[in-house]
């Protein structure tokens, strides 16, 4: 996961996909930031093009992504994405159209989604303060309960049958461990659960706990635990401070992560990212918090999970120094009291966007050697 070398002044081209909901709301925030970061640092530059691949294009068109998208993603160093889903829209058709067309052909294969109390914020757990809960789900994201694999047959009739069948190969599995140890190892704590259901799923499940104890072997320095996913729920409730790294199959993680946001504070803070650690191929950063069409238009979508994510981008295309400014400008913006409602406050995205770039200005301006 170490960061590609940097040249002295970089250009860095983003592929934008603001997509569904409050996408465009956010990710129109998120470009606004990082182009005041950018500008404010001198450091490097972001070059950003639009594509507006959407379900209003699929109701167009009849697809999501035209043919050659995966050849013109290939030419960007990143994508920023907003998120996928209508109302009038398949679930399964916009995930599997959008989201999942480009994550699974691109091998973006970890999914990492870094979760902590900010400050300003507050936590629904009474007893857990800023620093308790600071955590990382990792995530597999090519295979398992998401692998596609399965079907439906004698549809309508009293003894339709429909399978979904996980996927858990040894070469998936290898890669995905093999990340979360080498992540867990770069943290402090040096610790990781390994998140399970190998009592009940005595296949797939038992080759992930066999393969996570192999791979452990490599990395003596990390303290390393099983748990059951059910029994991971309470622990991450009753415990949190027990809790630093995590590693999961796509649907246990995929659960977890949404917990985690919301003992967080807000599922409107939460990141993703979508990561090829082969870096043959672009990869890609999207906040959590999905479409929302109930807020859609409103103007007080969060955009903090969008500027964490471009935060996440940052520190991926190897401008962490830049990153860790940008999260502390967020931060301290939230301490503030400048947040949303779904943080328990009153401001618009766009307020809480101008605070940010405000305070990058106040804090960084002329500081270009970060």
């Amino acid at each position: 996961m170490a960061p590609s070398k940097v040249a002295e002044h970089p250009t860095y081209k983003i592929a934008s996909i603001p997509a569904d909901g409050i996408g465009p709301e956010v990710i129109s925030a998120g470009i606004t930031v990082l182009k005041k970061l950018s500008s404010t640092l001198g450091t490097f530059d972001l070059e950003f093009e639009n594509f507006d691949w959407s379900s209003d294009t699929y109701k167009k068109t009849g697809k999501y992504l035209p043919d050659d998208a995966l050849q013109t993603l290939k030419k960007f160093d990143a994508i920023l994405f907003g998120a996928v889903g209508a109302p009038d829209v398949p679930d399964h058709i916009s995930l599997w159209g959008l989201r999942l067309a480009i994550c699974q052909p691109l091998q973006q294969y970890a999914n990492v989604r870094p979760t902590k109390v900010f400050k300003g914020t507050r936590s629904p757990l009474r007893n857990c303060k800023t620093g308790d809960l600071d955590w990382i789900i990792i995530r597999e994201n090519s295979e398992g309960e998401y692998a596609g694999h399965g079907g439906r047959s004698h549809v309508n009739q009293p003894w339709e049958t429909a399978t979904e069948v996980s996927i858990f190969t040894r070469h998936g599995v290898e890669r995905i461990m093999r990340f979360a140890f080498e992540t867990a190892a770069k943290r402090p704590k040096k610790h990781i659960i390994v998140v399970t259901k190998s009592n009940a799923q005595r296949n797939g499940m038992v080759l992930w706990d066999q393969i996570a104890k192999e791979v452990a072997t490599e990395f003596p320095d990390v303290k390393v635990e099983k748990m059951l996913v059910d029994a991971m729920t309470t622990r991450m409730v009753l415990k949190p401070e027990s809790i630093d790294t995590i590693v999961a199959t796509n649907l246990h993680a995929d659960i977890l992560s949404d917990l985690a946001a919301a003992l967080a504070g807000s599922i409107g803070i939460a990141p993703t990212s979508n990561l090829d650690p082969t870096r043959e191929n672009p990869s890609m950063f999207e906040p959590i918090h999905g479409s929302a069409f109930d807020i859609t238009g409103m103007g007080i979508a969060n955009p903090v999970a969008t500027f964490w994510t471009a935060v996440e981008m940052l520190k991926w295309l190897g401008q962490e120094k830049a990153g860790d400014a940008l999260l502390e400008a967020v931060e301290n913006v939230c301490e503030r009291g400048v947040m949303t409602k779904d943080l328990g406050g009153s401001a618009t995205t766009l307020e809480v966007t101008n605070a940010v770039c405000d305070e990058i200005q106040n804090t960084l301006g002329g500081k270009s050697q970060v």
